[in-house]
């Protein structure tokens, strides 16, 4: 369990042996997070800007407050969770635990879903410079202007523009999935936050009515933006590394910890092949 300490200007997270920044922040799971010349983590979620850094084994956050850590910071970082007593349970797998033990420091981020779905879209057959630079220019014609940066355009703002309009931003075909998404969430059509207690193959079978999104997207929209942690998305990495490490199947221990173990094994096959 972390230990939260506040004081006038920073917040100290202490006990993070399962909170590795960089392996949290530049994982793929998320877009906005870039690491200055210092060390120092630069992110924007929930309309708000906030550094990160390590300082004598613990994690610092500036440029945030009390009433903000407990409302945002404290779900979006999972604290709430145990990472060292899934990571106990799901090592029952010797080829888990070589995983999780290789890249324990990963803590799923639980984003704003229509971040998570927009910035899904974008990544398709993508890489992630470009999709960082996609988002940001998407954030910096269309979002607000606060310290540190640009806000993620809400919904309501992409559901009122076209094709043409989204022309600035330089996502290709990707476009009009982005356009069709807004309209059906704007609309009501699709109600993200109700996705978040529906059953894992309704919300992913509504998820996939949006033009363009396919299992992986959808999967990662429901594992990093509406909470379903059973979600396992599959890209060309994580089906190779079920193919050479697990015989093609996920391993029956992963139970509802998939997102989490998919990010281990995904980072594990992407840095030792």
């Amino acid at each position: 369990m972390n230990d939260i300490i506040f004081e006038k200007d920073k917040i100290y997270i202490k006990n993070t042996s399962c909170f590795d920044l960089a392996q949290t922040l530049d994982c793929g799971q998320a877009f906005r997070w870039t690491q200055d010349d210092n060390g120092v983590w630069c992110g924007i979620a929930f309309g708000k800007y906030i550094e990160l850094s390590n300082e004598n084994g613990n994690i610092v956050i500036t440029n945030s407050n009390k009433q903000d850590f407990e409302n945002i910071w404290y779900n979006y970082f999972d604290l709430n969770r145990d990472y060292s007593s899934i990571i106990a349970e799901v090592s029952s797998n010797e080829t888990v635990a070589k995983a999780a033990d290789f890249c324990s420091g990963i803590r799923l981020l639980n984003q704003e879903p229509w971040e998570a779905l927009c910035s899904f879209i974008i990544s398709q057959n993508n890489n992630i410079p470009r999709i960082k630079g996609i988002i940001e220019r998407l954030c910096e014609n269309f979002g607000t202007k606060i310290k540190g940066g640009y806000t993620f355009p809400s919904v309501d703002v992409i559901s009122k523009l076209t094709v043409e309009d989204l022309s600035v931003i330089r996502s290709g075909f990707r476009a009009k999935y982005i356009i069709d998404a807004a309209q059906k969430v704007s609309s009501g059509d699709i109600y993200l936050e109700a996705l978040k207690s529906t059953d894992y193959d309704t919300a992913r079978e509504i998820i996939m009515s949006i033009k363009g999104v396919g299992p992986k997207v959808a999967d990662c929209v429901l594992l990093y933006g509406l909470g379903h942690k059973n979600a396992f998305p599959r890209d060309v990495w994580i089906n190779r590394a079920l193919d050479q490490l697990f015989d093609g199947k996920i391993p029956d221990c992963v139970k509802d910890y998939g997102g989490i173990v998919q990010q281990y094994i995904f980072h594990y096959i992407r840095n030792n092949t």
